[in-house]
């Protein structure tokens, strides 16, 4: 079923952005919309196509399901197994012309803002040097496979930064009573990662830990040499977030009620959950659980609907406004006076 069209016009679509995204109202009429629509005819085809592969998926599995129930008792399990991975096949085949129209569509929307603030990206990265940073911080977990995506590398106010999606897996095997092993992949982190470099080292190590209760081997970073536990001004953001550091005063200093609110404004921006950050050297990592962002949106939508527009626009913009509150915030000048 085709999703309910939301009927925006450009202005509304970029409706509370910074005034440095302006430039994209004329850019969209001239260039990005026209290229839209143009592909608007492969869309439907693609859409036909899944449907249609569907169909023959779920009459397949039927047939192949009811089938080898009347061929015998033993083997009626078997063959519903077997009709379930034909149909789930059928459908991943079908759905290849939509995905590749999906990719095509993210750039095509991507490509023009990244230029204009004069940003790398890359949609399929190679590891980013920066995850092992991560993950010494205790800001994501260990893993034994990884995927990347989405990787932004530029300066925002004179300010370098770069952002990519994680999708980090852990190799698990267990053994049952029989000495049967059985070997699983599980997810141990999916979502944002975001490193901003400062013209200043820090003093200490600061890390913030959001929703504790699901985090507890994050707390033991915090209470086993790694720093005392800060008291924050704000007891709401008290309540929300754990704060450990090796400095109290510069802690103090960096953590206030401003940035804590951006932080939770980031984390329901980007639809994610337990957001955490860390400041050490020169840098802050913030780590985001959460769904992909920078997307095309549903393909069942029209190719020039202005709301992936708009969702591809507030993700870059809520990238970008916390760049901007910590930039300009923590200039040399200001840690200077903060660290004495």
């Amino acid at each position: 079923m085709v999703e309910k069209q939301e009927i925006l016009t450009i202005g509304q679509a970029m409706e509370g952005l910074p005034p440095d995204f302006q430039f994209f109202s004329q850019r969209f009429s001239s260039t990005v919309q026209p290229g839209l629509i143009a592909r608007e005819t492969d869309r439907e085809n693609a859409v036909k196509r899944q449907r249609n592969f569907i169909i023959i998926g779920v009459v397949l599995a039927l047939a192949i399901g009811g089938g080898s129930f009347f061929i015998g008792e033993d083997i009626w399990i078997f063959g519903i197994f077997v009709g379930v991975v034909a149909a789930f096949g059928m459908g991943a085949w079908g759905s290849m012309a939509l995905n590749k129209l999906a990719e095509e569509t993210k750039l095509m929307l991507i490509e023009p803002v990244s230029a204009e603030f004069g940003m790398g990206y890359q949609i399929t990265p190679a590891p980013p040097q920066e995850i092992n940073t991560f993950r010494s911080l205790g800001l994501v977990p260990g893993w034994d496979r990884a995927k990347y995506e989405d990787r932004l590398t530029g300066s925002r106010n004179d300010t370098p930064f770069e952002f990519f999606e994680a999708h980090l897996e852990e190799k698990r095997t267990t053994t049952d009573s029989k000495g049967r092993t059985r070997t699983t992949w599980v997810t141990v982190f999916r979502g944002q990662c975001l490193v901003v470099k400062f013209h200043k080292q820090f003093n200490g190590v600061t890390k913030v830990y959001r929703d504790m209760g699901m985090l507890n081997w994050l707390a033991k970073l915090g209470q086993m040499g790694k720093g005392q536990k800060v008291k924050l001004e704000d007891p709401v953001f008290e309540k929300a977030f754990e704060v450990y550091s090796t400095d109290q005063i510069e802690a103090r200093f960096i953590l206030t009620p401003d940035f804590m609110e951006r932080l939770v404004g980031l984390e329901r921006t980007f639809k994610g959950k337990q957001v955490r950050c860390a400041f050490a050297g020169g840098e802050m990592l913030l780590a985001c659980e959460g769904k992909s962002l920078l997307e095309a949106g549903s393909m069942y939508r029209r190719m020039g609907d202005l709301g992936r527009v708009r969702e591809m626009l507030q993700d870059f913009a809520a990238i970008f406004l916390l760049i901007d509150a910590m930039s300009q915030r923590l200039t040399p000048d200001a840690l200077r006076g903060a660290n004495g």
